[in-house]
């Protein structure tokens, strides 16, 4: 709060919540994590709330009108139009009320909390009705965005020209006022829920005059102005309330933004699941002609018109790799055409007739039929993966939203568009687009310079003239995000006075004292206020990235000459834009730990706010690690590096981790854990020579008791430690060649604890027709990067890369895959130069090499198992990809493969370390421990991650995992039995 007055008052309030038993948070870290959602806008709240039910969102709203304190309903916190961010009190529903209850599949309906993620929904669905059922809409943040938030923008996603908005799937909501009354509303109806509620009673009975007398008043207008597109999310849907609507206050309350009331229940419409589904991609010249065809496309009744242009095809080529867009046709501007039937051969009939038609107008330049599952979810990810890769081009410049939503009617969008691309040129900017192009809707995203006085004029200029342009064409600011921040100052421009009054009027009947989400659709913050970006400067290069060189006062970063000035930035955590795919249940790696917690503190996207706050209030990232916030956030964080590969914008918040650790502990004492697992690669040596002296002393328990006061878990199975001669023997057996066609690295780890990895891959590199050599002696550094360590690191990787430069192109194949992957991304960055980037580009994992040669047409000789159960390690994930031990693995014709969905916990010495053992088995369990039970005891378990290999043999001691090398030696006779 601003003053005194405020302190007191905002203490008072939270502690009535905590007397309440509700979970309130006013830390700065907490803050820090609400500052901001996936928008252009940051405010930062006075606390967070966090009810676990009904009466708790009543008690906060009670309290916090008594006390004049505004409050903003959050749930996955992906707004792009900035309604999630409030001054006051935030309520983060999305934590605890979670709970989707039993469903009506004969009336095809479902109740449900507010905080449910709409994937979720949907999966439960889908299985509770054996896939009959499913809940149809689904916006590009389906697997984050929750029913509430979804409620309350009106969203709807790619398929909404065959099911419309959120609109037509919600039935009957219950939502709490802002004093409190807890209510049912649906078509003809507004009721308290308790009938002996005195207070909801009286509320509803008020509130239900109050809007029939609004609807009555202004029928006309309400006619004219409202429900005049597919898309027209703009504004509040009063039109609901007319009596040919049905007087639906439900659908009334759709899209008003958290301005009115609160969700906290609803009951939603669910559809039958299409029997079959084919997908037609068509290429075009230009984006334009694409829209020009929609109507034609339109009138074949498909389920979905999805446009993108060649942008965003580019961006995920450049990050996903060509495969990722291998299936769509030529061509500068796509459309992604989908048809349900009840066969396949029906719905690719469809697609078929409709390229007839379409070529009679000719703009068709190529186009393909898909109908393999498969294939058709990988074209679909170009859409939805390449909607979130956009928000970073290919030079790296970041765009933004502000201008992504609006929306005309189908038979207008080609104009429109004509009108729009030069407008964007006109003002210096470069757009990537995509969009709902069925419903007339346009998603794009620009290289707007929000940093700068002149770039934010140039912003405020673009914006006006931008919705003159879409009213001009009979459209809507807002087709699906919500007017929020970026747009409520413009309403006035798509609607008369008389709109914005009923509007008025709406949100005082609801909300007479104006205390939620304030600045929202009515009386609206300018939009080019509380911008995140006002202030602060454009990132620069990283310490890493930088080689300061005194007497000429510069600083080099590749072949650029910079001026010598050190970014303030943490990594690249200033690239988190909010997208908040770190908060997905499903799909990818990351982020383990908020799959475990359910917080935001522990999902990337949280840290990188909490280190953005840092920098913007520190002005660097200088000690850092000494402040509790930052500490607190990155804690938990495993350093897995899922998130460098699956966020949309790639932060990495191990690298930031790694950074903000180095920078605190120069010059100081370490925790034990960094001289001993840190530096372990440099003990192996003299481990492994006295091993059954410290085999013996890692089982002794009083050794293990001391272990854990100095940080390292006694409850942590540890390995057995090989001996020199053992070691010896193995790497004789692998019977090395001098001048070989690849060479094989043997890091520390498998040196010392999986010794008998190395001849079976020998064995198996000659079996593809190689002939193998050994690489010299040397360390990745890797122990030394996760403990933050990265001098430490630079110099071994120095070593490394200086000896493994011998001037030839042969991969170097590495067995274990973090120091992989180490050498391939971390390699260029710490050491830099073209000898890093040689050695690095020549780098396999095992598995990687592997999946080269069965593309080659090698297949493994060795017997394959009926089961296998698969834990990818979590930096080859990152670095080289999931889908090598997948594709070897069906070539060697295992007909059953069972996935682990994520980290397996120990994630190097996060799993090692005694304050995390918890949090280690916990995300375990979603993973690894899940995966286990789903294989049977006879199955294959596959760990070519030496860390991934210990959680699973403390998870059950008696069963054996195997690197993929021993699993494919050929000289294995049961091959992975």
């Amino acid at each position: 709060m601003p003053n005194d007055d405020g302190d007191t008052k905002l203490r008072q309030l939270l502690a009535r919540l905590k007397d309440h038993g509700i979970e309130v948070d006013d830390s700065s870290r907490r803050r820090s994590e609400y500052s901001y959602d996936a928008s252009n806008y940051r405010v930062r709240p006075a606390a967070v709330a966090f009810p676990k039910n009904v009466d708790d969102v009543r008690n906060v709203l009670r309290a916090c009108s008594a006390a004049g304190v505004p409050t903003t309903a959050r749930g996955g916190g992906t707004s792009m139009a900035g309604n999630a961010v409030g001054d006051g009190l935030v309520i983060d529903l999305s934590r605890h009320m979670t709970t989707v209850e039993t469903l009506d599949a004969s009336q095809a309906t479902v109740w449900t909390d507010a905080g449910v993620v709409l994937g979720e929904l949907r999966a439960q669905v889908e299985k509770t009705t054996i896939g009959k059922l499913t809940f149809a809409p689904d916006p590009s943040s389906l697997t984050r965005a929750t029913v509430g938030g979804s409620i309350g923008n009106d969203a709807c996603g790619n398929h909404s020209v065959a099911y419309g908005r959120m609109t037509h799937h919600v039935q009957e909501v219950e939502l709490v006022t802002a004093d409190g009354a807890y209510l049912r509303a649906g078509r003809d109806f507004l009721r308290a829920v308790d009938e002996n509620d005195v207070h909801s009673v009286a509320r509803a009975k008020e509130l239900l005059e109050g809007l029939q007398a609004l609807a009555k008043a202004h029928l006309a207008v309400l006619r004219k102005e409202l429900q005049t597109i597919p898309r027209q999310v703009s504004g509040y849907h009063v039109g609901h309330l007319l009596p040919e609507q049905g007087f639906n206050v439900a659908s009334a309350l759709a899209g008003s933004e958290g301005t009115c009331a609160i969700v906290v229940r609803a009951k939603l419409g669910l559809v039958q699941t299409p029997l079959a589904t084919a997908l037609l991609c068509l290429g075009y010249a230009n984006t334009i002609d694409s829209a020009r065809d929609v109507m034609t496309i339109l009138a074949a009744k498909p389920s979905a018109i999805e446009g993108l242009d060649v942008s965003i095809v580019d961006i995920m080529r450049h990050r996903r790799g060509a495969a990722s867009v291998e299936s769509l046709p030529d061509g500068k501007a796509f459309l992604l055409v989908e048809f349900s039937d009840d066969t396949l051969q029906q719905a690719a009939a469809s697609c078929e007739d409709l390229v007839d038609k379409l070529s009679v107008d000719g703009r068709v330049i190529d186009h393909s039929i898909v109908t393999e599952p498969l294939e058709r979810a990988a074209l679909w990810r170009v859409r939805e993966d390449g909607a979130g890769l956009s928000s970073r081009r290919i030079d790296g410049v970041q765009t933004w939203p502000g201008w992504e939503d609006s929306a005309v009617a189908p038979e207008r969008l080609a104009d429109y568009l004509a009108d729009l691309l030069p407008l964007v040129k006109k003002y210096g900017y470069t757009a990537c687009m995509y969009g709902h192009f069925g419903a007339g809707c346009v998603h794009m995203r620009l290289d707007y310079d929000l940093r700068s006085d002149s770039g934010r004029r140039v912003f405020n200029d673009f914006t006006r003239e931008a919705a003159k342009l879409v009213v001009a064409h009979g459209g809507s600011l807002s087709g699906e995000h919500g007017d929020g921040r970026a747009r409520s100052e413009l309403l006035e421009v798509m609607y008369s006075q008389e709109m914005m009054g009923i509007f008025k009027a709406f949100k005082r009947l609801w909300d007479p004292a104006g205390v939620l989400n304030p600045g929202i659709i009515v009386d609206p913050e300018p939009f080019s206020a509380s911008l995140a970006l006002e202030g602060v400067v454009a990132p620069g290069p990283t310490h890493d990235q930088l080689t300061v060189t005194p007497a000429a006062a510069t600083v080099t970063s590749g072949d650029r000459t910079l001026l010598p000035v050190a970014s303030p930035f943490v990594g690249n955590t200033h690239a988190c834009i909010g997208v908040g795919r770190c908060r997905s249940a499903t799909g990818g790696f990351m982020c383990p730990s908020y799959r475990a917690t359910k917080d935001e503190k522990d999902s990337t996207r949280g840290r990188a706010r909490v280190l953005q706050e840092l920098t913007r209030t520190q002005g660097s990232s200088q000690d850092g690690w000494s402040s509790p916030e930052v500490r607190e956030a990155l804690d938990l964080c495993l350093s897995c590096k899922a998130c460098s590969a699956d966020c949309p914008t790639g932060v990495d918040i191990a690298e930031a981790k790694s950074e903000l650790i180095d920078e605190h502990y120069r010059g100081r004492i370490r925790p034990f854990t960094h001289y001993s697992i840190g530096w372990l690669p440099q003990w192996l040596p003299l481990l492994t020579w006295v091993a059954p002296l410290a085999n013996a002393g890692t089982a002794f328990r009083p050794f293990r008791l001391a272990g854990e006061w100095l940080g390292i878990s006694a409850r942590r199975r540890l390995p057995a430690f090989a001996t020199t001669g053992r070691i010896r023997r193995q790497v004789r057996e692998a019977g090395f060649t001098a001048n070989a066609d690849v060479l094989l690295f043997i890091d520390s780890f498998t040196r010392a604890f999986r010794p008998e990895v190395v001849p079976a891959a020998a064995r198996v590199l000659r079996d593809v027709g190689n002939s193998v050599g050994c690489t010299p002696d040397a360390c990745c550094g890797l122990t030394w990067i996760s403990t933050g360590q990265r001098d430490g690191a630079r110099k071994r990787l120095t070593r490394l890369i200086g000896k493994f430069d011998d001037g030839t192109d042969r991969d170097i194949v590495v067995l274990e895959p973090s120091c992989a992957a180490t050498i391939r991304d971390e390699g260029p960055k710490l050491v830099g130069g073209a000898a890093a980037a040689r050695v690095a580009a020549r780098v396999r994992s095992f598995s990687v090499a592997v999946d080269e040669a069965v593309e080659h047409g090698w297949k493994p000789t060795a017997l394959a198992p009926e089961t296998a159960v698969l834990q990818t390690h979590c930096h080859e994930h990152a670095v080289f990809g999931s889908g090598a031990q997948k594709r070897v693995l069906k070539a060697w014709g295992v007909p059953n493969l069972v996935e682990s969905s994520s980290c397996c916990g120990v994630a190097g010495n996060f799993g090692f370390e005694a304050e995390h053992f918890d949090m280690s088995m916990k995300v375990a369990e979603l993973s690894v421990i899940s995966a286990l039970a789903k294989g049977d005891t006879d199955a294959l378990v596959l760990t070519d991650g030496f860390s991934c290999a210990m959680q699973v043999s403390q998870i059950d001691p008696g069963r054996s995992s195997k690197h993929l090398a021993v699993a494919l030696d050929p000289d294995n006779a049961s091959g992975g039995q």
